[in-house]
Parts: C-alpha cells; sequence; structure tokens
C-alpha cells in the first residue's frame, strides 16, 4: 500500500500563536500536495531559551494552542497529523516535551514524551541541560495505523538504538525523529544517524525538524528527511528555514529489505566478557603491542 507522508520544516519562535498559524499554514500545503501522515519538529509551538517567559505561556494538553489547532486541523484535512512535539505544562508542575498523534477524525491517537534528555556539553562553549527544565518519559510507543505502524521518538532519542530496536522488534516498519538539532551537532551527525537507524532496522524513517536561527538565538540544523530502509534519502530539506517534503513510500519496501538482510533474526544473545589484560606479561605468552 503506497501512501504519500510529509516532513514540516519550521523555525519556531517564541509566540505560540504565530507558529500555530505558520504550522498550519505548511501542513494545508503537505495535506494539499497529498499527503496522508503530516510530521512537524520538536517543539513545535515554541522555541524559548528563557524559562520564565517560556513558563508564562505555558499550558496543560487540554488548553494548549498548538494541541487543539493539530486537532482541527486532522479532521478538517482527513490526515494523520503528527505534532513532533510541544511543551505541555504537566499536573505536577513539571514540564513534558510531548509529541502528539491525531486520528483523521481529529481524535487523539496517543502522546509520547521524549526519554533520553538532551544534557550536554560541546565545543564553543556551547552546553544544554534539557532535564533541569523538563521531565524525562519513560515509555516508547509504537502505534499500528490503516497502512504502517510507526514508532515514535523525538530528537536526542536518535543517538540511542536500543529505542529503534526495540520498535523494530515490535514490528515498526516507519521510525519517526521529529527534532531540533543543534546546527553543531547536525553538520557532524544528523544524517549519518538517521541513515543508519533506517538501516539497521530496515525500515523508513520520518524526521521533521527545526531550522535556522531562530528568535531566542539558537541555532538549528534543518535538513529534515525522509529515508528508505536502505539508507536512501527519498527527500531532504534545507538547512534554513520553512519546507515541506513530501515522499512516496510502500511499507512493503520495509519486508523486501529485511528479507535481503535479516539482521532483526539473526541476531543472538550473547554474554559480554571483561578481561584484564593491562598488566598481562608479554613474555609469559602473550603478545606485545
Amino acid at each position: 500500500m503506497v501512501v504519500k507522508v510529509a516532513a514540516v520544516q519550521m523555525r519556531s519562535g517564541v509566540d505560540p500563536v504565530r507558529n500555530a498559524e505558520d504550522m498550519s499554514r505548511l501542513v494545508r500545503d503537505a495535506a494539499a500536495r497529498g499527503a496522508t501522515y503530516v510530521q512537524t519538529p520538536e517543539m513545535t509551538g515554541m522555541l524559548q531559551r528563557d524559562r520564565k517567559a517560556a513558563r508564562e505561556v505555558l499550558r496543560g494538553e487540554t488548553d494548549d494552542l498548538i494541541v487543539a489547532t493539530a486537532r482541527g486541523l486532522a479532521a478538517e484535512l482527513g490526515i494523520f497529523l503528527h505534532i513532533g512535539s510541544t511543551a505541555i505544562a504537566r499536573d505536577d508542575g513539571k514540564i513534558a516535551n510531548r509529541g502528539f498523534l491525531f486520528a483523521p477524525v481529529g481524535t487523539q491517537i496517543c502522546t509520547y514524551d521524549k526519554i533520553h534528555m538532551f544534557d550536554v556539553d560541546l565545543d564553543n562553549g556551547e552546553s544544554w541541560r534539557e532535564s533541569s527544565a523538563y521531565e524525562p518519559g519513560n515509555v516508547s510507543r509504537v502505534v499500528d495505523l490503516p497502512f504502517a505502524k510507526l514508532g515514535l521518538a523525538i530528537c536526542y532519542d536518535l543517538r540511542f538504538p536500543q529505542l529503534f530496536r526495540a520498535q523494530a522488534m515490535a514490528g515498526a516498519n516507519i521510525l519517526t525523529v521529529p527534532a531540533s538539532f543543534t546546527k553543531q551537532t547536525g553538520e557532524a551527525h544528523w544524517e549519518i544517524l538517521l541513515r543508519a537507524r533506517a538501516i539497521e532496522n530496515g525500515a523508513f524513517l520520518i524526521a521533521a525538524a527545526q531550522g535556522g536561527v531562530h528568535e531566542d538565538g539558537r541555532e538549528t540544523y534543518g535538513n529534515s528527511m525522509i529515508v528508505d530502509p536502505w539508507g536512501k534519502i527519498l527527500a531532504r530539506a534545507g538547512d534554513d528555514g520553512e519546507e515541506v517534503l513530501v515522499a512516496e513510500i510502500d511499507p512493503d519496501a520495509v519486508g523486501a529489505a529485511r528479507k535481503k538482510i535479516p539482521n532483526l533474526k539473526n541476531a543472538r544473545e550473547f554474554v559480554l566478557e571483561d578481561i584484564a589484560g593491562r598488566d598481562a606479561d608479554p613474555g609469559a605468552g602473550g603478545v606485545a603491542a
């Protein structure tokens, strides 16, 4: 069953109202081009480094503007709409980096809270501590849709292959990685990691990203992609600003790829042994380095 899917690249700012308007325009474009599944990036609703200012506009799931707008768009356009994520105020006072998936009738199928927090210290003094603001999730989700089985992830999750392997073993044939990758890490690793996750799991991968210099001063890498199970890039955006990618995919190609290289079936359990050899005597039968 061939289906058209779309990845919407955005450059979200600090105003949720404007971001919702931009999202609506781009999602409508994707639907007009025939996409029945549309994905937006991580933090679709707002990118704001000033935490005090961010908290002033944060809302709970039932009152969030992006959630309400997405629900209406899905119903109006008759599409599966995947909001890569947006910041949601939790009942316990914490914040969730939460993705949403809506059905073509506007009902909410499920949510996914980002599991892995982006706590890093990069070159040139760039440092991030996502865990200081967000509460991580602890549940991975696979969703059975009419055209495919979808695995949900967000941004930094991409660096944890065990998450995607578990989803593939559970039957996922489309993996998703909506993101707001930094320019520094994106230039180094984004394409390599996306293609690797697709190849090693024999699955399609859809990754809608943020791209460009944002109002809060951060710079994201863009380069949203749709990748096939053989690692071929079917569609790719530029590194700056808005773009809508649309590609036709055939989930049956997943079975063909996994038949050629059945690594999911061929995986074996093993025992890891840690051998103490640092102080070994080369003269006692060992080989000197």
